[in-house]
């Protein structure tokens, strides 16, 4: 009999084509004879297998990622008659076994290219904004369907910045010769003070680019619903610096058209893990800390 494996020394690097063949042979038989392929540029979270033409398999890369796997299989499918651009169809749901300690998922393929894996121009990032916001004001408008509230299973998307005050300003602090201390500090202040009287909304809460499937020069696709929860839009709004820029930002926030304070809590999440990035990064001069040298700059000038 094998012994199941204990999911504190589980490594996610246990996590290949052969197993993911193994556990496919073993809870999925109809399926044992479709090839299996690496998905390219995978995140951290999760790791990404092709199944045959149709389909991929998603396994969590640890347990933290694993809670949200039943998650996304129950409420994906309630969310996506109200959305216009395709989300993740789950088709089944795999199992803990003696050799992966976690559920995993097998979703429907969706088309697309990460647009992390693309060079996009400023007229196609123009574009892009527009349906982004399209896509967001759907997701935010809907209602009468019950969800989680922010959490540790979400890392607090949704919730007010406010969570994240004693890192942000252990962070600023530490990066104080790199950036304008005062006026990140300043911002951190004004969003935390801001308070939120709206109803809580449907939230992605990871609505970054990595998570944005482009075909032909369009949104096509967006996937990762791990931190999906109902909450305050405002962490959902980051990618107007995070990703956007000048005029497409101006774009996506004119059609978003949230309030000033609902803004600034916006900014003040894309200024907490900007600067959380940046403190991680060993070295301050490579390209990787430019970037967020470069997000943090804007997002302080507004």
């Amino acid at each position: 009999m094998f012994q199941k494996i204990d999911v504190s020394e589980f490594s996610e690097h246990l996590i290949n084509p052969d197993l993911v063949k193994k556990l496919i042979a073993e809870q999925f038989p109809e399926y044992a004879h479709l090839p299996i392929g690496s998905v390219r540029k995978q995140g951290h979270d999760n790791r990404t297998y092709r199944l045959g033409n149709d389909m991929l398999v998603r396994m969590p890369s640890a347990e933290y990622y694993a809670l949200k796997v039943p998650k996304e299989q129950e409420l994906l499918p309630l969310l996506k008659p109200y959305l216009s651009v395709d989300i993740p169809v789950p088709i089944k749901m795999g199992n803990a076994s003696p050799d992966y300690p976690f559920n995993f998922s097998i979703y429907k393929w969706l088309e697309g290219t990460s647009s992390n894996l693309l060079k996009l121009n400023d007229k196609a990032l123009e574009s892009i904004a527009i349906q982004l916001a399209k896509f967001l004001k759907e997701l935010h408008g809907i209602v009468g369907i019950d969800g989680p509230s922010p959490g540790k299973h979400n890392g607090w998307g949704g919730d007010h910045v406010s969570v994240y005050d004693e890192g942000a300003r252990k962070q600023i602090s530490e990066l104080s010769e790199i950036i304008d201390e005062y006026k990140a500090m300043e911002l951190w202040e004004q969003a935390c003070k801001t308070k939120r009287n709206k109803i809580p909304v449907w939230i992605h809460g990871d609505f970054a680019f990595g998570n944005f499937l482009i075909k032909a020069g369009k949104l096509s696709g967006v996937i990762d619903f791990g931190g999906m929860a109902i909450g305050d839009p405002a962490s959902d709004l980051v990618i107007a610096w995070t990703f956007l820029k000048e005029k497409s930002r101006e774009i996506f926030i004119h059609a978003m058209d949230y309030d000033s304070e609902t803004w600034l809590r916006a900014r003040g999440w894309v200024l907490w893990k900007a600067t959380f990035d940046l403190c991680e990064i060993e070295d301050k001069n490579t390209p990787e800390a430019d970037t967020q040298k470069r997000i943090i700059k804007d997002v302080l000038e507004g």
